[in-house]
């Protein structure tokens, strides 16, 4: 046989293509680490809430302030969230702490909620602080506050997986 035989070169590319066929992949690199503040993961659409929660709250006291939104939201937390929230001393180390942006619609209910800082560890937490948010809806009218009706809120978790509203930390 000849080397520049065309039978032999396709002979030659057949076994070359089998062997690079049967060569075990490489193992995938670990995922490098994501940015923990200056990127969010997309938004997630929240549909917007009934005037009267679903909880039981009372309707939103009026705010004129965004200090004042922050502090009724961190209380609406806590209150419409009882088997997963805690009120007493922060632990240390904390589990994890997660932090949302929480967009509200003129009259409180939630427009958006975005993952500003997703925790390494206990990544389940995240979904709890949001399903969280969405219970405590609505938030008050802020049609009079500035724009954008933004607020951010971080959440505490201790080992059993229950949270603590930054705000009521202070």
């Amino acid at each position: 046989m000849r080397f520049t035989d065309p039978t032999f070169q396709l002979s030659l590319i057949g076994l070359a293509l089998l062997a690079a066929c049967s060569t075990p992949m490489p193992p995938e690199a670990p995922p490098a680490p994501q940015p923990t503040v200056a990127t969010a993961p997309a938004a997630r659409p929240v549909p917007a809430a009934p005037a009267a929660n679903v909880a039981g709250l009372p309707p939103p006291a009026a705010v004129r302030s965004w200090n004042e939104v922050r502090n009724q939201a961190a209380r609406r937390l806590v209150a419409a969230n009882p088997a997963v929230s805690y009120t007493g001393v922060v632990p240390d180390p904390l589990l994890a702490i997660p932090v949302l942006e929480i967009e509200l619609n003129a009259d409180g209910t939630i427009r958006r909620i975005d993952v500003m800082r997703a925790p390494r560890q206990a990544q389940d937490t995240v979904q709890i602080a949001i399903d969280a948010v969405r219970r405590a809806a609505p938030f008050g009218d802020i049609s009079r506050l500035p724009k954008p009706w933004k607020f951010t809120e971080t959440f505490l978790f201790n080992d059993d997986r229950k949270f603590k509203p930054r705000t009521l930390d202070s």
